[in-house]
């Protein structure tokens, strides 16, 4: 693989860096829409998704690219369940949101690398290594230190760090690029959300076109808000190294985390900071076990004779 220019570099760091800051920021965009009903924000979510990343795609071309998976049953039946997958998180996710658990959403997505590790190790037959079993081990005592204190599992975290787990795993197995596949994903969910969307419209149930200018231009930019910061990561993530990208990944839920104590000022006690805490503490070993593994790859590389 040629090296990468390092303007591209620097124009790949922004479009990540911007990417996670929009997706730490989407909890301001749902809690704008608090008046309307999670699901009916959920089809709109996934309607003009459809229509956006149909635009993008006939700017770009890529439309043979996207239709390709069509031809194979298997990668059908893939991103029929990675599209029931993802539909569910992002209705959870708007949900904790407009109900005050933006913590929780915050929680979720800092477990998430490491049920991703899980997974791996569970489904792909990938070797757990001795650090990666502290850092889940470390997660692990978050959630039972989360079950002790507040006498309930933390399942809204976990829920949507497991659905997201699993929604990447399919992906990973269907080998569809990030655009082409959200595509096909909304296009399975689309016919029910607009169904549901005109039923609503029909019953004069409907927030679209009843609840002013300014929820309305919410509900359709919902679209861009879902697409832009996919597009933003995947250019960035052809022309960043893994361990940048892995670390601005964190990006997102440290917003959420900002905003749900200090803007929303969800309940924050001790409690939970020291679940916070062994959280962190697991994704700091996490992450220094994947950059020592990778700069030892690197050595290995680097040793072996040419061929």
């Amino acid at each position: 693989m040629p090296p990468i220019d390092p303007k591209q570099k620097t124009y790949g760091f922004a479009a990540a860096l911007a990417a996670f800051f929009g997706w730490g920021l989407l909890p301001v965009y749902w809690k704008a829409l608090i008046t309307v009903n999670p699901f009916e924000i959920l089809c709109h979510r996934v309607v003009w998704s459809l229509i956006f990343i149909a635009i993008i795609l006939t700017l770009r071309r890529g439309w043979r690219e996207t239709l390709v998976p069509l031809r194979s049953r298997r990668d059908l039946l893939i991103l029929t369940a990675s599209s029931l997958m993802i539909g569910f998180n992002w209705l959870l996710y708007i949900w904790a949101v407009n109900n005050d658990h933006v913590l929780d959403t915050s929680l979720g997505y800092y477990i998430n690398p490491l049920v991703n590790v899980l997974l791996g190790f569970v489904f792909l037959r990938e070797r757990l290594r001795p650090l990666q079993m502290i850092a889940i081990g470390l997660a692990a005592l978050g959630v039972v230190n989360s079950v002790v204190a507040q006498g309930q599992l933390p399942w809204i975290s976990l829920a949507l760090a497991i659905s997201f787990g699993l929604y990447g795993l399919l992906r990973k197995i269907a080998s569809v690029e990030s655009l082409p596949g959200l595509f096909l994903e909304t296009m399975v969910l689309g016919p029910f959300a607009l169904g549901y969307i005109l039923w609503l419209q029909a019953h004069g149930a409907s927030a679209l076109f009843h609840q002013g200018l300014d929820v309305d231009l919410l509900l359709v930019g919902a679209g861009v808000a879902t697409a832009s910061p996919l597009i933003g990561f995947a250019y960035g993530a052809r022309r960043l190294q893994l361990t940048t990208l892995g670390l601005l990944q964190y990006l997102a839920p440290s917003i959420a985390f900002l905003l749900g104590v200090f803007v929303y000022r969800e309940p924050f006690n001790a409690s939970h900071l020291l679940t916070f805490a062994l959280i962190w503490s697991g994704l700091a070993v996490y992450t220094a076990e994947s950059v020592m593994t990778m700069r030892a790859q690197r050595r290995l590389a680097g040793a072996r004779p040419a061929a």
